[in-house]
């Protein structure tokens, strides 16, 4: 799938614009063999409030909890869920990348304007994390 578009030219509405790269994506086939394709939507129960579906998607295991979450709660509670899910992890090479992940994503909500409470998440160190990870297989 695609993630680069481009740029809207200057004289295009923004309708005909989103039109058109929707209908470059169906051409490339980027919405082929979606989960749910040819299926109709489930029928609003009138009480749907606008975020239902996330929340439905939540239910089914589609999505994490956490992806709802602003950055100053979901980060936290990957670090406080870190040392389960390194657990897992068969070698080093992965839970470095792991880490350094999680800290590359700290550092950029730290960068970003903040949605929610503060951000009180500091980036791990690797290293350390790496010795904890080893220790615990021993």
């Amino acid at each position: 799938m695609s993630t680069v578009t481009d740029r809207k030219p200057a004289g295009a509405s923004f309708g005909s614009w989103v039109d058109r790269q929707i209908a470059a994506a169906e051409a490339r086939g980027d919405f082929a063999d979606l989960p749910g394709a040819g299926k109709p939507l489930p029928p609003p129960t009138g009480r749907d409030a606008a975020t239902d579906w996330a929340l439905r998607r939540a239910r089914e295991g589609a999505v994490e909890a956490g992806a709802f979450l602003p950055p100053s709660l979901a980060l936290p509670r990957e670090i406080q869920d870190l040392p389960a899910k390194l657990a897992k992890v068969r070698t080093e090479a992965k839970v470095r990348e792991i880490v350094t992940d999680l800290d590359e994503r700290i550092r950029e909500a730290h960068r970003r304007p903040q949605d929610g409470p503060p951000l009180r998440a500091m980036p791990l160190d690797v290293e350390e994390t790496v010795e904890s990870w080893r220790s615990g297989r021993s």
